[in-house]
């Protein structure tokens, strides 16, 4: 079968995707840069956990040749050595590479070492094959742990591994699901035996859970033709409805029956979807929009996280906020744009605090699109630095959320896909804007933004100050369309 733990746990999600990685690869979609970024911190998190357990040697990894990798394994257990790292071992078929194998008189342990922050089901699925894969080949395991990051750790000066590893002894869960393993193999090897005929799985939550999977776009588009806007966008994915209608056939909005039992907003979105109608308050918007007071700052933050923080301070995956652009619109519409971008290699956490109680008085209206994020991450600030707290609170305060006509339903029209988010939004009221983003060169959204700054300090001088300049122009973008999508909802009550 020659499967591993990644294809094991992908076949736990969906057998028919573990089936198109084996044999059609080529249908599944590539992964993005922010998914590269995942790999790769998840890859220095695992170098970094094998300090938690000194003294060991890893195995290196030969392409194509497990079989070697795997009497390294037996050879360093047989002189004694007490950790290995990515240890193999091989049986009927399956190879597992375990993260960290500790070698015991009474047998061994596992730990799998993980990059996110909390124990997810799914890694005991992982560390279960690993165990099987053992015990078959006639090794005691006489404990499981899962090794992943404490996001309550705060970096002091110097970085604490003991601090900002948790080990979790998962012994007990994986214990349960260790009976389920050979069937889940049988199901497994029964339709990777099948070359011809990929399995017959039916799109659910599991498309979803607990990964987004690579072959949605092949099973959802390619296979099934689910429309951008569908009984899905409606309903929750795994929800009664929608698995109700999905199983009566029904898909598209417009095949939604007349008088179908649903709460009122989702019923205004199919009223408005089947009549394609765009739907205004303008009562509710002009209420919102009376609210606001000249001049109005839009603002618009840029953040990256690190898994293992790099500054004092820091805990693992905090927002750091490196970048924002600020555009003030006054009442006669004239446009003020400001903005700050800290360089790269430090801390841009005070600068830009300081940059930006210097840029927002204490008594304007802040306007931010989905304004949690902002106020997240001007919280935050305050907290870390008590000398700007004030100013720092007064803009907290001060701010507004651009979102709320769009989230409450006050402005819905049919290309807006039954969302409130700016990416459908803002081409829907603006679309000239829309284009705008696809004619920028180097960082096109939020996750390029993110990567682009966490990867400065590798580039060369000229590549470093294109990406500043690509940096700059993404986030002042943001806020003019956020000025653009005030002025439209302006232009509708004024209409």
């Amino acid at each position: 079968m020659t499967l591993s733990k990644s294809l094991y746990t992908r076949g736990i999600q969906c057998s028919k995707s573990l089936w198109l990685k084996k044999y059609s690869p080529e249908v599944l979609t590539l992964p993005d840069a922010t998914a590269l970024a995942r790999f790769e911190t998840g890859n220095i998190v695992g170098d970094l956990a094998c300090a938690l357990f000194p003294n060991g040697r890893e195995i290196p990894y030969m392409e194509k040749n497990f079989a070697a990798m795997a009497e390294l394994t037996r050879e360093w257990m047989d002189e004694g050595l007490k950790y290995i790292y990515e240890a193999t071992f091989i049986h009927d078929g399956v190879v597992v590479m375990v993260d960290v194998l500790r070698v015991t008189p009474e047998g061994l342990e596992i730990y799998e070492v993980k990059s996110s922050s909390e124990v997810k089901d799914i890694y005991l699925h992982d560390v279960s094959i690993q165990r099987y894969v053992l015990e078959s080949l006639g090794y005691s395991v006489t404990n499981c742990h899962v090794v992943h990051i404490d996001t309550s750790y705060v970096r002091g000066d110097a970085l604490d591994l003991s601090a900002l590893f948790s080990i979790v002894d998962v012994s007990e869960a994986v214990d349960a699901l260790m009976s389920s393993v050979p069937a889940k193999l049988d199901e497994f090897e029964a339709h990777l035996a099948d070359l011809d005929n990929e399995p017959s799985i039916e799109i659910g939550k599991h498309c979803k859970n607990p990964y987004e999977c690579d072959a949605m776009h092949y099973c959802w588009k390619v296979q099934r033709n689910i429309p951008d806007y569908s009984v899905f966008n409606i309903f929750n994915l795994g929800s009664k409805n929608q698995i109700e209608l999905y199983d009566q056939g029904i898909v598209r909005i417009e095949e939604i029956p007349d008088g179908y039992k649903m709460t009122s907003l989702q019923r205004q979105k199919v009223e408005n979807w089947k009549a394609q109608r765009t739907h205004i308050d303008r009562d509710a918007i002009n209420e919102f929009l009376s609210t606001l007071t000249y001049p109005i700052y839009h603002l618009d933050f840029e953040t990256f996280q690190q898994a293992v923080p790099q500054w004092s301070g820091i805990s693992p995956y905090q927002q750091i906020p490196f970048q924002y652009s600020l555009h003030i619109e006054h009442s006669d519409g004239t446009l003020e744009h400001r903005e700050f971008l800290a360089p790269a290699g430090t801390d841009p956490r005070y600068a830009l605090a300081q940059r930006l109680i210097h840029d927002i008085p204490g008594n304007v209206t802040v306007l931010a699109y989905n304004m949690s994020f902002e106020r997240g991450v001007i919280e935050k600030l305050s907290q870390s630095f008590p000398d700007l707290a004030e100013p720092l609170r007064a803009i907290h305060a001060n701010l507004r959320d651009l979102m709320v006509p769009f989230q409450k339903g006050h402005y819905v029209t049919p290309s807006m896909n039954g969302s409130y988010s700016i990416k459908y939004v803002l081409p829907a009221l603006v679309p000239e804007m829309a284009l705008a983003y696809k004619q920028l060169d180097g960082v096109q959204n939020g996750g390029e933004a993110m990567n682009a700054y966490a990867k400065l300090t590798t580039m060369g001088a000229e590549e470093q100050e294109r990406i500043r300049c690509a940096l700059l122009e993404y986030c002042k973008l943001d806020t003019l369309a956020m000025v653009k999508v005030h002025q439209k909802l302006r232009e509708v009550i004024t209409s």
